[in-house]
């Protein structure tokens, strides 16, 4: 009888030994052996099994064989700390992948607070560096600099340093339409004005794609992004990289002479649209998405005010839709040099509706084209961009919100004021540099606000939800 029971603990014994080492190797298991109090778990736990099986007369004995085998273990096993410390981690991150699966909410950055403070720090700064690339090409448009550098390429290259360098660049410009009629006998100090700011903007975008390269090759090294950001970034970094090839697409257009002797060179208002509207979506990709990482819940603290917030997402959205609208037609009217035309507000000239907005054929031409249609369309689509913020607001004023949200809102009116009073102030004014940039950038800091006003209304996770009390309570 004895002997069968020895026979059978020792059966034990090397299921157990086998067991670790198996984990060991694999590195998976949440079995941990160490001389920590984890292996006297392991040890007493044992020891107590032997004692069930055995008489007390004979435990001691089996009580030190199997001290024993656990100390051999950790002699064999020098690095077992190691493989207990990678098992708990996978542990914990396959508990955490299944919670959010089951909550609902999906972290973009689930390698802790610290990399999500740094990868939205890198986030938000990408987007800031487009938002002054957008400034920056505006300013170039605006100073008629676009169409100083006759040539591309990809890498780019450095600019001219010397007087020879200079000449051989003047030389190149003199060649294109925009010198022959426009300007004639330019002075070779303007022509680096101009020069420079085009090289400027050429290069401030080489630099933000580095920028960009380098902190997203090192997060994906440390695992700081998960697939569904990775995928993301690499296709916000695809459209980046294809928007020097769209600027160039967008040059070359201007590069070639009208067809008109008295029309001047000028880029064409669809590749301007297309190289902005490019622009703009790539910012509002990064700010999205930084947006998401460091705040992946939105801010609620009751039930009711996150069905406040739902009312307002109904009506934020088209809204949203609306101010991006209204920043494109703002494109073709960069692109057809419609600002100016028509300097009178709120008539144009001396109509209320030019005479002039059907002349082309196809219809379709004009709302593109047409010099008068085009600003018409601006106008009244930043008319009703205005009204339509002011509706937002006038709709949600009663609503039980966050009163983050409110304060958000109160925002985009005052900065949807501001907008429109800048592009009338640009149309009186004939354009000049500084109003034109302002109007453009004032134009993103809308649709930013508008971006963070969708992001914040957004429904928070089942997690969240079932914490929050019906009604926030008031501390009196």
């Amino acid at each position: 009888m004895m002997e069968s029971r020895l026979i059978s603990a020792f059966r034990k014994t090397k299921n157990i030994v086998n067991q670790i080492s198996s984990n060991s190797r694999l590195s998976t298991s949440g079995l941990c052996i160490s001389n920590e109090p984890s292996l006297l778990i392991h040890s007493k736990t044992y020891s107590s099994f032997s004692s069930n099986l055995i008489p007390a007369s004979q435990t001691s004995i089996i009580r030190s064989l199997s001290n024993l085998g656990f100390k051999a273990f950790r002699r064999h096993y020098p690095n077992h700390k190691g493989f207990c410390r990678r098992s708990f981690r996978n542990l914990s991150t396959a508990a955490a992948a299944s919670t959010e699966k089951k909550d609902g909410l999906r972290l973009l950055v689930t390698a802790g607070p610290r990399a999500q403070k740094l990868v939205g720090i890198w986030l938000f700064g990408s987007a800031a560096w487009v938002f002054s690339m957008v400034v920056l090409g505006g300013m170039t448009r605006l100073t008629r600099s676009g169409l100083s550098m006759t040539d591309w390429k990809f890498t780019g290259r450095l600019p001219p340093l010397t007087d020879e360098d200079w000449l051989v660049e003047f030389e190149k410009y003199k060649q294109s339409p925009e010198y022959k009629r426009v300007n004639k006998g330019m002075s070779i100090d303007d022509f680096k004005f101009i020069y420079w700011m085009e090289y400027a903007h050429r290069m401030w975008g080489r630099a933000l794609g580095i920028m960009f390269a380098l902190p997203f090759s090192y997060f994906l090294r440390k695992g700081y992004i998960t697939l569904q950001l990775g995928l993301r970034l690499s296709g916000l970094f695809a459209l980046g990289a294809g928007q020097g090839l769209i600027g160039w697409w967008m040059v070359k257009s201007g590069l070639e002479a009208p067809e008109s002797e008295y029309a001047e060179p000028r880029v064409s208002p669809y590749r301007l649209a297309a190289h902005l509207t490019s622009a703009f979506v790539i910012y509002s990709g990064l700010f999205w998405t930084a947006l998401s990482v460091v705040m992946p819940e939105p801010p609620a603290e009751s039930v009711a005010w996150v069905k406040g917030a739902a009312k307002v997402k109904r009506l934020a959205l088209p809204v949203s839709i609306l101010v991006g609208i209204t920043a494109v037609s703002g494109a073709f009217v960069a692109g057809n040099d419609a600002g100016r035309a028509f300097n009178t507000f709120p008539k144009m000239g001396d109509t209320w509706v030019p005479e002039d907005i059907f002349n082309m054929k196809p219809l379709l031409r004009n709302f593109f084209e047409n010099t008068s249609t085009v600003q018409l369309d601006h106008r009244l689509l930043a008319t009703t961009t205005l009204a339509a913020i002011g509706g937002l607001w006038f709709s949600t004023r009663n609503l039980d919100l966050h009163p983050a949200i409110r304060s958000l809102i109160g925002s985009i009116v005052g900065m949807a004021a501001l907008q429109v009073t800048l592009g009338v102030s640009t149309l009186l004014s004939y354009v000049p540099v500084s109003l034109g940039t302002a109007h453009q950038a004032g134009a993103l800091t809308l649709l930013s606000l508008m971006l963070l006003l969708n992001h914040t209304v957004r429904r928070p996770s089942m997690s969240l939800l079932k914490t929050l009390p019906p009604v926030v309570k008031t501390v009196t």
